[in-house]
């Protein structure tokens, strides 16, 4: 039987918790590979592709650190599942095989400590997957790429003197010495947060930003070589139902909302006043499925955001306020070397091809705390964690750090 005849005979449920109606249909129309479909924002996408009425194939590994319980119940019926890695060359072109478009959205992602797994499943992998589809001429019709907001290396900003300007990473020195300012790279003043384009430069500093910029750019160049449209969405922080409350490493709300139900208060970097742009998980399946369908985007790097700055320290209070667990967030004098600082992406390019942000931060931090209180006993493995990432260098303490005259380090 082909496998793109589909026989739908239940509900198909979307990302706001809304059923479709019950239908029977042929699908005639595009066939789709989501790698990582199993994940948060794959799966999301998944059922999207599926309620437009493409055929859909999920490649993923169910990557214990994420999918500690196995398979989700969340991965559709309706769709073809390969439960495989994005290294596994036989597996990869398997999955291929008729596909006319490919959401890549398979990652090792966060602060997890490996360096070499990052290499081999995000730039590997996906050379491998081009590689594939290119030597064997596989009519793939278009490639949308999974990219992030982690390949800049700062986030716009405006000085007094020299107006727009793109800082450079903070050097270790002057976060060592509790110094987080963003400044300018012309004067050295400090400087004022702006939305940053996609012409901003990259070169993000953590191995995560390191291979999610090899991904785009092997992909946007393979795109020029081989004439395929492709297109590289650089996610903001993204969130929703089904991020893993398991994985400690990634996923600011997550990892807050299971400190605080096990009564543990949020860990804030720095000192907590770094901005992030949230964006909820049915935008970035949005954005995705309009990259698809357009071609204004080909060829482009194009950011996926709310457009919105907020303080990780008002995204702690957020959740506190939506479990209701009155828990303050705790700052410790410690930093992450390479992180930015501050990030809120400027969404005009994607506007420009019709994204719009639907669901406001409030509102989908609620959308999360519902599902998760519907997820059972919830652990915190984020102490643990840390201890791993202290141990390999991941996370430094700011040389006050450990002295009482630091009123955060409590």
């Amino acid at each position: 039987m082909d496998p793109y005849i589909w026989k739908i005979a239940r509900p198909v449920q979307d990302y706001d918790g809304r059923l479709h109606k019950t239908m029977t249909q042929r699908t005639n129309g595009r066939r789709a590979l989501v790698t990582g479909g199993a994940g948060l924002i794959g799966s999301h996408l998944s059922d999207l592709l599926l309620k437009e009425g493409y055929g859909v194939r999920i490649l993923d590994n169910l990557e214990p650190q994420t999918h500690r319980n196995g398979r989700p119940p969340w991965i559709p019926p309706q769709a073809e599942f390969h439960n495989a890695d994005i290294r596994d060359r036989d597996a990869v072109r398997a999955a291929l095989e008729g596909v006319d478009v490919v959401f890549h959205q398979a990652a090792y992602g966060g602060y997890m400590p490996e360096l070499a797994k990052y290499v081999h499943v995000n730039s590997f992998g996906t050379a491998q997957m081009l590689e594939i589809i290119r030597d064997e001429n596989l009519p793939v019709e278009k490639f949308v790429v999974a990219s992030s907001q982690a390949v800049y290396r700062e986030g716009a900003a405006i000085c007094e003197e020299h107006g727009l300007v793109f800082p450079h990473t903070r050097p270790a020195g002057q976060l060592a010495a509790g110094d987080y300012a963003v400044r300018c790279p012309v004067c050295g003043e400090a400087s004022t947060s702006t939305l940053t384009p996609e012409e901003a430069p990259t070169g993000g500093e953590s191995v995560y930003a390191i291979t999610k910029s090899d991904q785009e750019r092997l992909v946007l160049s393979w795109g020029r070589q081989t004439g395929v449209p492709t297109v590289a969405l650089r996610y903001s922080c993204t969130y929703g139902p089904r991020q893993s409350i398991f994985n400690p490493y990634t996923g600011v709300i997550a990892i807050f909302c299971t400190r605080l139900l096990n009564g543990q208060p949020p860990v804030l970097y720095e000192d907590g006043e770094q901005t992030r742009d949230l964006c909820f998980v049915g935008d970035v399946a949005r954005a995705n499925l309009l990259a698809a369908q357009s071609d204004a985007l080909d060829g482009l790097p194009v950011n996926v955001g709310s457009g919105l700055a907020t303080t990780i320290r008002e995204v702690a209070r957020m959740v506190s306020e939506a479990v209701d667990v009155p828990i303050e967030p705790i700052a410790r004098g410690e930093y992450r070397p390479g992180e930015m600082r501050h990030l809120t992406s400027d969404i005009s390019r994607a506007a420009s091809a019709g994204y719009e942000p639907e669901v406001g931060l409030q509102s989908g931090i609620g959308r999360y705390i519902d599902w998760i209180r519907g997820q059972g006993h919830v652990r915190d493995y984020f102490a643990e964690a840390e201890k791993v990432l202290r141990a390999k260098s991941i996370i430094h303490e700011t040389r006050y750090a450990s002295g009482s005259a630091d009123p955060e380090r409590r």
